[in-house]
């Protein structure tokens, strides 16, 4: 529609001068009822007729508008946030989920946003809708947990090519929660807390394997070195007494006794 180029004839020609003399013989009451002031944020739409006036919105500023031939409609181009109300999906594992999100994107062509289609932000709201249900019905409750932002770009990249046509660009998209049944929150915590006890049992297995081997080695140490176990033993003792201020009652080597009987009888 923006690129029509087609005039408004002759009958129009006729009108539009007619309103200017309408505009100039009521001068100046009628000067307040034809500019109008569009904020720097908005642009305004023209039409003459029921012809948009340009390919380009008018504003910001003042504007002219002439009487009876002229109306115009203002358009936000600021940023718009959407909420995606809660869309029940079913995931490609056949899990039901409850997912919502927000959008948000803004007008960047006035002219294309009135002309292409009747309401705008109902219209990006609804096509975000669909998007959502569309992208996540083709993901596993895996990647979905997983996936968030992947999810979210895709679903953007679907929406910006589809609101184009209507001056819309999509900025973000960002998926906000996700509500799965409570049988399988309850399957899933189970399923996790099972996954992390098997890895708790695995490393303890390999600390105990650690831990033989270099007791094998040690005794292989001590056994090279006669003296060493009694040293180790009194070692032992020693960290036992330092933590605990307890009588430890400990026996004494039987060669240790019969070597001091064969002294005292020798003596």
């Amino acid at each position: 529609i923006a690129d029509r180029k087609e005039g408004i004839g002759v009958c129009g020609w006729i009108l539009v001068s007619l309103s200017f003399l309408l505009v100039l013989i009521t001068f100046p009451i009628s000067i307040w009822a034809c500019i109008k002031v569009v904020r720097e944020y908005e642009r305004a739409v023209v039409f003459r007729l029921g012809r948009i006036l340009s390919k380009k919105a008018n504003g910001p500023g003042m504007i002219l508008v002439l009487p009876c031939t002229d109306t115009f409609i203002k358009v936000d181009l600021r940023t718009v946030t959407c909420k995606i109300p809660p869309q029940e999906i079913l995931t490609r594992d056949a899990v039901t989920a409850q997912v919502d999100g927000v959008v948000h994107y803004r007008i960047h062509s006035a002219v294309s946003a009135v002309a292409n289609v009747t309401d705008v932000h109902s219209a990006t709201l609804l096509l975000a809708q669909t998007t959502l249900r569309n992208v996540l019905g083709t993901q596993s409750l895996a990647q979905l947990l997983a996936g968030r932002e992947e999810i979210a770009h895709s679903i953007q990249a679907t929406l910006d090519s589809a609101t184009e046509q209507w001056g819309v660009k999509v900025a973000r998209v960002e998926i906000k929660d996700i509500r799965i049944p409570t049988a399988m929150q309850r399957a899933m915590a189970a399923e996790a807390e099972a996954a992390r006890e098997t890895r708790a049992k695995v490393v303890a297995a390999e600390g105990e394997m650690n831990a033989s081997k270099a007791l094998q080695k040690a005794s292989m140490v001590l056994t090279e070195s006669p003296a060493g176990l009694p040293l180790r033993y009194l070692q032992a003792l020693t960290a036992v007494a330092a933590q605990n201020n307890s009588t430890i009652v400990f026996p004494l080597p039987i060669n240790m006794c019969g070597s001091l009987g064969r002294k005292s009888t020798g003596g």
